[in-house]
C-alpha cells in the first residue's frame, strides 16, 4: 500500500526543477508510504513520476518504486496489492520466449513483466487486486493512469495551468507550486447532497477522479503534451455490464445448498489470497454479518489466532463492541477493543481536514480512523467487511424503499404531503420515545435503532413521485443544495443518465447497482482508504474481489433478499461458523452521536464555523437556511446532524486550506 504522484509539462511551462517539485509532491503523501520514497524524471520527455512506499510484500530494495522494467520500456508507480501475482508469475514462466530473471518477489515487478508480455488490456483482465497505477511507456511516449475494478484505491488527475497533474490524493497535486486551487461550487453543492464529492468530480475545478474499472491514456504528439492528447476514461471492466447478468439469474436452477457452498469457496479463496503478507495482519470486527464472515474465514485458515479490532461507545445505541467481543470469543481470535469517549473522538475532529484532503462528511470517519489507529499499533494490514451490503443487499433502504413506495403510491400526492407535514410537526426525539416505548416487548431482531430519524425519512418519502425519488431521498441529505451554495448550478448527473440504459428486474437491484458505483467507491472506500492511510495501515476488502462481485450478480435475487431480510446467502455462510443468536440484531452502522455532541461538547466549535458573519464573508453559503437548522437542532426540535455535519466539514476543510502542507 503506497501513494503515487507525478506530472507532465510542456515546453512553455514554468516549473523550476522537476525533481524538486516531485519531491515536494511525494512528501505531501508521506503518510501513505513512510518506509521509502522514489522519483523518476525524464527532462527531455517532460515526465515526472513519484512514489511513497509502505512495504507489505518484499520488504527489500527490490520492491523500490518507481520501478523500470528490465527492457527499459516501462516505468511504473503502483499503489495497492495484486493478490494473484504469484499465479501470474507461474503463467509467465510457461512462456519460453521470455527470460524471467526476477530481482525479488514484489507484485510491482510482476506487474511490469505482465505489461511487457501481454500489454495493458490483457494484463488488466488477468489482475485480481486493488490498485491505482501510473505506467509510462517510454517507447510510445504514452502515460496510462489505471484504477481497480471497484475503486478501492484513489486516483486524481487533470490539467492545471498547462501542467498535467496526477496523484493518489489531492495533497500531492495541491503541493505543486503553480497549482490553482479554485473550488468547484457545483461539486460543493453535490457534496452537501451526498456527504462526499461524487466521481468524476473533485472539489477543485479541472481535477477529476478516475472512475472505477477504467484507465486513461495521454500520448505525446510532436514532442509536446496537450489536453487534446488525453483520452476519455476507457473501461476495461464495467459494473453496469456485470449487473446485467442478474437479468437472467432468476432463471437459474442452482440450489440453495450449492449456491452457499460456492460462495463459501469463493470467499475462502479471496481471503486466503488477501492473507498473504510479509508483515503482521489482522481484521476489523464489528460483530455484524460482513466483518464476522471475514474474521471466521480468516480464523479457519490461520495457523494461529487472528488479531481482531473493534471500537466501542458508551452510548448504547451506537455501541457494537459487545457483539464483536462475543463473536471474537466464539471464533477464538486475539481480540482488542477500545471504548471511545466524546473527548477522545473530538481530539480527532481537528485532524479530519488533513486526513480527508477533500471535504468528506460521513461521520463514521471518526471511529474508522480510531480503529485504524488502534489496529496499526499491532498490525500493518487489516481485512474488512466493506462491500458486503452493496453486493448482497444489506442496507435497510433496500428493504424499506420499495415496500414503502408500494404502500404509498396509490394515495394522492397532495394527501401524502399533508400526512408528511403532520409527522414532522412532532420532533424525532418524541417519535423515538413513542416507538421505543411501544416496542419494549419486541425481540431485539425486530427493534429499530434511531426510530425518530427513520420516521422523518418516511415523512420525506411521502412527497416522492416515483421509486427513484424515494431512493434519491434516502441517499441525500440537503435536498436543495444548489439553493444553499452561492453561484452553483446542477451539473449533468452522469449516473442517472447511464442508469436509463439498464433494465433491472426489481428496484432493489437498481439501488444496489447505484450504490456500487457511487456510495461504495466515493464514500465507504474513500473513508477507509484515507483513515487507514492516515496511520500507514493497509486495508483489504475480500468481498470486493471481482470474482465474488460477479458471482453475486449471477445469483437469483431471492438469494440476496429473502423473507424481508438482506444478505440471506451471506447469513447462511456465516451460520456454519457463528451461531445466529450472536448476529441476529438490528443493523446499526458505524455511527457516532454527532447529534448530541453538537448540542454539547462540540457546540462552541460548531458555532464558530457557522456564524452568520463568517458565512457571509467566505461567500460560499447562503447563511439563512444554515442558521435556521442550527437553531432548530440546538432547541431539540429537529435532528439536523447530517445536514450540519456536511457544512461543518466543509468549513473546517476550508479553514485548513490556509495552513502549510
Amino acid at each position: 500500500m503506497c501513494g503515487l504522484t507525478g506530472f507532465l509539462w510542456g515546453s512553455d511551462s514554468i516549473i523550476g526543477s522537476a525533481s524538486v517539485q516531485l519531491k515536494s509532491m511525494t512528501e505531501a503523501i508521506r503518510h501513505r508510504g513512510p518506509d521509502d520514497s522514489g522519483v523518476w524524471v525524464d527532462d527531455e520527455a517532460k515526465v515526472a513520476i513519484g512514489h511513497r512506499r509502505l512495504s507489505i510484500l518484499d520488504l527489500s530494495s527490490a520492491g523500490h518504486q518507481p520501478m523500470v522494467s528490465k527492457s527499459k520500456r516501462y516505468v511504473i508507480a503502483f499503489n495497492g496489492e495484486i493478490y494473484n501475482h504469484n499465479e501470474l508469475r507461474n503463467q509467465l514462466a510457461k512462456l519460453s520466449s521470455y527470460s524471467l530473471d526476477w530481482s525479488g518477489h514484489s507484485d510491482t515487478e510482476t506487474l511490469l513483466m505482465c505489461f511487457e508480455v501481454w500489454g495493458v488490456e490483457q494484463t488488466l483482465s488477468r489482475l485480481v487486486g486493488m490498485f491505482a497505477i501510473s505506467l509510462y511507456d517510454i517507447n510510445k511516449e504514452s502515460l496510462y493512469l489505471i484504477r481497480d475494478r471497484m475503486g478501492e484505491k484513489p486516483l486524481y488527475y487533470g490539467w492545471n495551468n498547462g501542467i498535467f497533474l496526477f496523484g493518489s490524493e489531492l495533497k500531492s497535486i495541491k503541493s505543486f507550486s503553480s497549482f490553482s486551487a479554485e473550488i468547484d461550487r457545483n461539486a460543493l453543492a453535490l457534496f452537501l447532497k451526498y456527504d462526499y464529492v461524487p466521481s468524476p468530480y473533485s472539489i477543485y475545478k479541472g481535477i477529476s477522479k478516475l472512475p472505477q474499472g477504467s484507465y486513461i491514456k495521454i500520448s505525446m504528439v510532436n514532442k509536446a503534451w496537450s489536453q487534446e492528447c488525453l483520452s476519455e476514461p476507457i473501461y476495461y471492466w464495467s459494473m453496469g455490464e456485470i449487473a446485467k447478468s442478474e437479468k437472467d439469474a432468476n432463471k437459474s436452477n442452482i440450489s440453495d445448498k450449492d449456491a452457499i457452498q460456492k460462495l463459501d469457496s469463493l470467499l475462502t479463496k479471496s481471503i486466503k489470497q488477501q492473507m498473504i503478507s510479509d508483515v503482521p495482519l489482522g481484521a476489523f470486527l464489528s460483530g455484524g454479518v460482513d466483518s464476522s464472515v471475514v474474521a471466521a474465514l480468516m480464523q479457519k485458515q490461520a495457523t494461529g489466532k487472528v488479531k481482531t479490532f473493534t471500537i466501542g461507545f458508551n452510548e448504547r445505541q451506537y455501541n457494537e463492541a459487545e457483539y464483536a467481543k462475543a463473536v471474537a470469543h466464539h471464533l477464538g481470535t486475539d481480540h482488542t477493543e477500545l471504548y471511545v469517549s466524546p473527548e477522545n473522538a473530538m481530539d480527532i475532529i481537528p485532524c479530519l481536514p488533513q486526513i480527508y484532503d477533500e471535504p468528506f462528511a460521513d461521520s463514521s470517519q471518526i471511529p474508522t480512523f480510531m480503529v485504524s489507529k488502534m489496529a496499526r499499533q499491532h498490525v500493518s494490514v487489516s481485512l474488512s467487511g466493506d462491500g458486503g451490503d452493496e453486493i448482497f443487499g444489506g442496507y435497510n433502504r433496500y428493504l424499506m424503499a420499495n415496500r414503502a413506495w408500494k404502500s404509498m403510491e396509490k394515495a394522492p400526492l397532495m394527501l401524502r404531503k399533508y400526512f408528511s407535514k403532520g409527522i414532522t410537526s412532532i420532533s424525532p426525539k418524541t417519535w423515538s420515545g413513542i416507538i421505543n416505548g411501544a416496542s419494549i416487548v419486541l425481540p431485539a431482531s425486530l427493534k429499530i435503532t434511531h426510530p425518530g430519524d427513520k420516521v422523518y425519512k418516511l415523512a420525506d418519502m411521502l412527497s416522492s413521485r416515483s421509486i427513484d425519488d424515494v431512493y434519491d431521498g434516502l441517499v441525500s441529505h440537503w435536498q436543495n443544495p444548489f439553493e444553499i451554495v452561492i453561484g452553483s448550478t446542477s451539473p449533468i448527473d452522469e449516473i442517472n443518465e447511464s442508469i436509463k440504459t439498464l433494465d433491472f428486474n426489481n428496484p432493489e437491484s437498481k439501488m444496489m447497482y447505484l450504490d456500487s458505483i457511487t456510495y461504495l467507491p466515493d464514500d465507504i472506500l474513500t473513508k477507509v482508504d484515507r483513515a487507514s492511510m492516515g496511520v500507514s495501515l493497509e486495508t483489504r476488502a475480500p468481498f470486493l474481489n471481482h470474482n465474488v462481485v460477479e458471482y453475486a450478480w449471477q445469483l437469483p435475487f431471492h438469494m440476496k433478499i429473502r423473507n424481508n431480510e438482506g444478505k440471506w446467502i451471506l447469513r447462511q455462510v456465516l451460520d456454519k461458523y457463528v451461531p445466529r443468536k450472536l448476529i441476529d440484531r438490528p443493523k446499526m452502522g458505524f455511527g457516532v452521536p454527532i447529534d448530541s455532541w453538537l448540542r454539547g461538547p462540540l457546540r462552541d466549535w460548531a458555532e464558530s464555523l457557522l456564524s452568520e458573519s463568517r458565512l457571509r464573508q467566505e461567500g460560499f453559503f447562503h447563511p439563512g437556511p444554515i442558521r435556521k437548522i442550527w437553531n432548530e437542532h440546538l432547541s431539540g426540535h429537529r435532528n439536523w446532524q447530517y445536514h450540519l455535519w456536511s457544512v461543518l466539514m466543509f468549513q473546517a476543510w476550508l479553514e485548513d486550506q490556509d495552513k502549510p502542507l
